[in-house]
């Protein structure tokens, strides 16, 4: 068996962790354990997970692993592993995404962003993904009666996509939420 003497890349250790993959050949469960327990940086990024069943548990979610999952595969590309995106690319849900909750349009808008509305995932995984990611990266900032995104509410709003204006939109949206406060 061979010892590697560098870190496998992230992506091959998130697939092992995530598809219970199995590593190259050669590749010992070592490698993997050092890197998860800080050598690599993966240990890091993983975020922190509410258990199914927890009370702590984000309203609307049913199973938290495969929420964060489904976000570590279909978001964090652009969103990144801690929310804060890419002012070039994917804006920041860090500390801002419950926000639109506060004013008028702004659950519509969550839906009918590029990145959701156009996903892969089901109404159904789409729905859980959205109440995780609004607890995960900006539950200081739900409203008192958060009432958590359905798969039939995904669906209606995703079958008409933001385009250009999104970020025009985003924009106006945080403002009429800044200005009015929390709900």
């Amino acid at each position: 068996m061979i010892i590697r003497s560098r870190p496998l890349p992230r992506a091959l250790l998130l697939r092992a962790l995530l598809l219970r993959a199995p590593l190259p050949a050669g590749a010992l469960w070592i490698t993997l354990a050092a890197q998860m327990a800080g050598i690599g940086g993966v240990a890091a990024q993983t975020p922190a997970l509410a258990a199914p069943g927890d009370a702590a548990a984000p309203a609307g979610v049913v199973n938290a692993q495969r929420a964060w999952q489904n976000w570590t595969l279909n978001c964090q590309g652009c969103h990144r592993v801690d929310g804060t995106g890419s002012a070039s690319t994917s804006p920041s849900l860090a500390g801002t995404v419950a926000k639109f909750l506060w004013v008028p349009g702004g659950r519509e808008y969550l839906c009918r962003v590029p990145g959701v509305a156009t996903s892969p995932l089901s109404n159904d995984d789409l729905a859980e993904v959205m109440n995780w990611m609004l607890w995960r990266f900006d539950k200081e900032h739900l409203p008192a009666g958060f009432r958590p995104f359905t798969a039939a509410e995904i669906g209606e709003f995703r079958t008409r996509p933001l385009r250009l204006e999104a970020s025009q939109m985003r924009n106006d949206l945080l403002r009429k939420a800044e200005e009015s406060g929390p709900p």
